[in-house]
């Protein structure tokens, strides 16, 4: 979750009629600016990295090792080496040809300057360097370099070592040979440039642990060592923060990973391969006994979240595949049919396509275009998948009755939600009972609290600003949607009020533009019931209402703990560390001066005008925005802590109780 200390809010200004000091009468040539070598990088880095937050400081890390990643594409690369050292410095080092160090004919410079100061340079372009690589636009290294604040390179090639030097871009230690080896390489080390990166300059082991450990599938047999230098860590186990990545199996070990606290509904994994030319896809699956599915896509390696051509020609051969199997075997009959949504419930699919020429939709490369990949997918499955449910009658019916059964629920659904829709006024405007609505029609200027208890809700009533806070009362433990279909979640009396007063739908009929509020806040106590209320319902929105999330709009609300007075003086802590603080603060300079602590039991035992003060009020409140930033990670977590199986969940438990901050007892 994102904190959002003292929420920001914004103020309009009026603005007199005349800007003349604003802009310049004269627009001419001298009003043109043209931006040097990297400057431009410097000058707008978010449209080369995304953002210059922890994203951002990550995405360097990835550029260096996608190059290194190539070279394992071209068959050369068979180890790659990835170091955070202190002051949180990146080393990388891979054992494939070595970046050239020869003179390029256009520019004059040798080939490895051009690499790392020229924009849309490099060995990507069609020029025979590279048959298949994710480094489309051939900004990686460059980029890298002139957002650092020293980055240095060394190049084993020919018998010698090459070596390079910079700082933001610019060539500090020229190319020169610095001694022999018999090795060949490439040494890549930086620094990331704390005037670009404001927010943090410290990067997360665990994510990129996960990054590598994403390529290392990607790539059967290739290995990948990542390790963790700085001394902070110095007081975890060392095999905590040194991992090697190998895997042999490639993407099916991936799908066995993603699948390892779920119940397969067929044992074996599912692989499937083919080729067009020079374009190859590969393609692993397996479907357990969840309701949501999980489906994984790269180009090139390089992760497309937002699917493409290759998911496209997935989804359209699973569908007839299945259909096809259905009619064959005479378990669908007539005009019966499972729809592309049924077949894909419970499915964990990994794709991965390499192409010589990747057409990907913007700098992030989040969505493939390249249609032949749709047509070379959807033959491959069609027919693979054709031959494994005839070989394989037990997984083939396991399968389709799995599918059939998503499709009973999907109609049950819809006679729920009908009901729903004539018994709640779903359609007609009604809204529930325990809904305290706001006067405020702007969406956009709109809160609603999600608040346990009428106890705490009566609280939050009386003590919020009506113009633009709608209080939500829910009542007692709400459903597990990991647990359940969608049938269930309309039917559920704990779930109607909430669907209704937001509006928007949910599952397929999803509409973010019928949300009738911007800011959803989950506004539970602070102890085990809580952070489970509130756990339940971010399951309910990861699972039925992910746009919520992914465009930013759920909240988590933070109540404070403690209760501090002295005399007429009274104040609230928000962790023992601020009541410590304030404890002494208040004692002043007589250390024995009595203060009162007492910890609040829950947001009921608050009155109104201390539930607004600390935790409803724009001006003084802390809020959590709840974040998606990993939606592999997120899944898996959800399946872990509110799915059916229970020993991976007493595992989690017993590993991360040290961890626990406060604990309620």
């Amino acid at each position: 979750m994102e904190n959002i200390e003292k929420e920001e809010i914004i103020k309009v200004e009026q603005i007199g009629d005349d800007m003349s000091t604003a802009v310049s009468e004269e627009y001419d040539a001298s009003q043109i600016q043209v931006l040097e070598g990297l400057e431009a990088v410097r000058k707008r880095p978010g449209m080369y990295i995304g953002s210059t937050s922890a994203s951002g400081l990550h995405h360097l890390v990835y550029e260096i090792v996608d190059n290194s990643i190539d070279e394992a594409l071209a068959g050369y690369c068979t180890h790659i080496e990835v170091a955070i050292e202190p002051g949180n410095i990146i080393s990388v080092r891979d054992n494939g040809r070595g970046i050239p160090v020869d003179i390029q004919e256009q520019t004059g410079k040798s080939a490895l300057e051009v690499v790392f100061t020229v924009l849309h340079a490099g060995g990507k372009f069609g020029g025979g360097g590279y048959k298949v690589s994710g480094g489309l636009h051939g900004v990686g290294a460059s980029v890298v370099n002139a957002l650092s604040e020293w980055l240095e390179v060394e190049v084993y090639k020919n018998g010698k070592i090459h070596r390079m030097e910079f700082s933001r871009g610019y060539i500090t230690k020229e190319l020169t040979i610095t001694g022999d080896t018999e090795e060949t390489g490439t040494f890549v080390r930086f620094k990331p440039d704390p005037e670009m990166f404001t927010d943090t300059t410290v990067y997360n082991y665990e994510t990129l642990h996960k990054r590598m450990q994403e390529e290392a599938f990607l790539n059967a047999g290739l290995k990948i060592t990542i390790e963790d230098k700085r001394p902070e860590s110095a007081n975890l186990d060392e095999s905590e923060r040194k991992d090697v990545l190998c895997y042999e199996g490639g993407i099916r070990e991936f799908v066995t990973f993603l699948n390892k606290n779920k119940t397969p509904v067929h044992e074996d994994v599912i692989y499937m391969s083919g080729k067009s030319g020079d374009t190859m896809a590969e393609l692993a699956m397996q479907y357990t006994d969840t309701y949501s599915e999980i489906i994984v896509s790269f180009a090139n390696n390089v992760h497309t979240p937002e699917g493409g051509m290759h998911e496209d020609g997935f989804k359209r051969a699973l569908t007839n595949a299945l259909n096809k199997y259905g009619k064959k075997m005479n378990i669908l009959k007539g005009d019966d049919k499972v729809s592309g949504e049924d077949c894909r419930e419970g499915i964990t699919c990994v794709i991965s396509v390499k192409l010589t020429d990747a057409q990907f939709e913007g700098q992030t490369k989040a969505k493939l275009g390249n249609s032949e990949v749709r047509t070379l997918v959807n033959a491959m499955v069609g027919e693979a998948l054709e031959n494994y449910l005839e070989e394989n009658p037990a997984a083939g019916k396991a399968i389709l009755d799995k599918a059939l059964t998503a499709n009973r629920a999907r109609e049950a659904a819809r006679k729920a939600r009908e009901t729903v829709r004539r018994s709640n006024g779903l359609e007609s405007g009604q809204m529930p009972d325990k809904l305290q609505d706001c006067n405020e029609r702007d969406p956009s200027l709109c809160e609603i609290y999600i608040v346990e208890g009428d106890s705490a809700a009566g609280s939050a009533i009386q003590g919020r600003d009506s113009r633009f806070q709608a209080i939500l009362a829910m009542w007692g433990k709400m459903l597990n949607v990991e647990k359940a279909r969608l049938d269930k979640v309309y039917d559920n009396d704990k779930l109607k009020p909430l669907i209704i007063a937001l509006g928007c739908g949910i599952g397929d009929e999803f509409s973010a533009e019928k949300l009738r509020y911007h800011k959803i806040i989950i506004m539970s106590d602070a102890d085990v019931d809580g952070a489970h209320i509130r756990t339940l319902l971010l399951t309910f929105f990861f699972r039925y209402m992910r746009p919520l999330i992914e465009n930013g709009y759920v909240y988590s609300a933070v109540p404070p703990l403690y209760k501090l007075t002295k005399g007429k003086t009274t104040r609230v802590a928000y962790s023992d560390e601020e009541r410590d603080a304030i404890s002494a603060e208040m004692r002043g300079e007589n250390k024995n001066a009595e203060v009162g602590i007492s910890r609040f039991k829950g947001l009921g035992e608050m009155d109104p005008h201390e539930l607004w003060d600390t935790t409803m009020d724009p001006e003084q409140r802390t809020l959590r925005r709840v974040t998606l930033s990993d939606a592999i990670a997120a899944d898996s977590v959800f399946n872990l802590l509110m799915g059916e199986e229970v020993e991976p969940r007493r595992e989690w438990i017993e590993d991360n109780a040290k961890y626990v901050i406060n604990l309620d007892v």
